[in-house]
């Protein structure tokens, strides 16, 4: 395998800059574009040590740096590493790594350090995943989801299904294959629990799932009601800024627009629309439509109503609309209202929220909601969260295979058909791990890293 370097940190002016070389030739390469003050040679230098001195090309001096040496297998990639440490500069870490290309690297991929430990046994491919996770966390819920999945945590959990899944083929094949040996058949009630164990395992794995994507990505929210509501309104004053033209004339929003938002630790995935009415305008109906199919998405529904104004006709529709919908009220204007939120607006919602956009009052306990609503208690980070859509899929395979084995169980099938269904079912769940996955897998997870990670 080749010895491949690439710049580590991001490619921005910053107090350091961190260049990674790992393979065979890492400590060759190293010796040619590193010298020490002390005189210490890379190459000769133990694991876990550091040697100050300064990057060299072609015997010209680049930059003071520090060198630090990781030996195979005690190190990120499970191969011989070298980082060199230099001044956070643009030029002068692309200089240190021309360098490191002219002595024989060659330039890493998206991904590549990360893989190479993934292929080298340092992690399972579920926590190579976790690792642009962390990176990208922008919160210490997000973080701390994503540390506890890099630890390991959806890895033993899946293990721990699989690891059930072989003690009951265990148990088929060794009646199956040694009748010799007087092996008592299985009982078909003990089985058909073990089957029910295994499914009810997946199915609660499986509903993490959502869970996981909103942690991931946050929260799809979608802001529906009718015209000159102050939808708008509340859309800036969530994204912090005028993405949205505010007029007083209905029907201004003729289009989505989709902003991510922060509003404390609640990530939201914002969606402006159209106010939802019947119109002869075509460009208008054209946003009444996208704001429709905007509202079957969303995994919440902002509704708002204009507490300054009775409850029209438009308003009893949208809430007709939301039945089945998880959904908070917001009843907008509040500073222009006399009275309090109208009875049959608090009917339909859990949750009424009194706001005024325009003043930006009501922000806190929209926050509070929302944490009730999607950051319960009840997931924590050491359960181990499916935590994208390539492990959802596995999941949700292996469950339909298990499901189909409980079927061939109750319909009296032999049991070859269930040892068969199982075998499929362990398959994608190793899949899942990474423990037996096809390249072109592998591949795509990868391509999602930056380079240098």
């Amino acid at each position: 395998m080749s010895t491949i370097a690439a710049i580590s940190t991001p490619h921005a002016e910053g107090g350091i800059a961190v260049i990674r070389i790992s393979g065979e030739k890492a400590f060759e390469i190293a010796d040619k574009i590193f010298k020490s003050v002390s005189g210490k040679i890379p190459s000769e230098m133990q694991g876990y040590t550091c040697a100050f001195g300064h990057a060299v090309r072609n015997g010209e001096i680049l930059d003071e740096a520090v060198l630090t040496v990781f030996r195979c297998p005690h190190s990120y990639t499970g191969e011989n590493t070298a980082e060199i440490s230099c001044h956070g500069g643009i030029y002068v870490s692309r200089e240190i790594l021309r360098a490191a290309l002219d002595a024989g690297a060659e330039p890493a991929q998206a991904g590549e350090f990360t893989r190479r430990a993934f292929q080298n046994g340092k992690m399972s491919l579920t926590q190579a995943e976790a690792v642009m996770d962390v990176i990208s966390a922008d919160s210490a819920r997000e973080l701390s989801f994503a540390r506890s999945l890099h630890e390991g945590a959806v890895y033993r959990r899946i293990t721990g299904i699989i690891e059930k899944i072989v003690q009951v083929l265990g148990s088929l094949a060794a009646w199956a294959d040694y009748p010799e040996d007087d092996i008592p058949e299985v009982e078909p009630e003990i089985l058909r629990s073990s089957l029910s164990t295994i499914q009810h395992e997946l199915v609660e794995t499986i509903s993490t799932g959502d869970y996981g994507r909103i942690i991931k990505d946050g929260i799809s929210a979608v802001i529906i009601g009718r015209p000159n509501v102050g939808k708008s309104t509340l859309f800036n004053l969530l994204s912090g800024c005028e993405r949205s033209i505010v007029t007083n004339i209905a029907g201004t929003t003729r289009d989505a627009l989709e902003e991510r938002v922060r509003l404390g630790d609640v990530t939201l995935r914002l969606w402006d629309t159209a106010g939802l009415r019947e119109t002869d305008d075509v460009i208008e109906q054209i946003g009444v439509n996208i704001a429709r199919e905007r509202l079957e998405e969303a995994d919440v529904v902002l509704a708002v109503f204009d507490g300054s104004e009775g409850i029209s006709e438009e308003d009893n529709d949208l809430l007709r609309n939301l039945s089945g919908k998880k959904a908070i009220g917001i009843i907008n204007k509040m500073d222009r209202a006399e009275g309090a939120i109208p009875e049959e607006v608090q009917a339909y919602f859990e949750k009424c929220i009194p706001m005024s956009a325009k003043d930006g009052t009501g922000l806190e306990e929209l926050r509070k909601v929302l944490e009730e609503m999607f950051y319960s208690g009840e997931v924590t980070p050491e359960m181990g969260i499916l935590a994208n859509e390539r492990q959802l899929r596995c999941a949700q395979a292996a469950l339909k295979a298990v499901e189909e084995a409980i079927n061939a169980h109750d319909s009296g099938e032999f049991l070859d058909a269930v040892t068969v269904l199982l075998d499929e079912a362990a398959e994608h769940l190793l899949d899942l791990t990474g423990e037996r996955v096809s390249e072109k897998v592998v591949e795509d997870v990868f391509t999602r890293f930056c380079v240098g990670k």
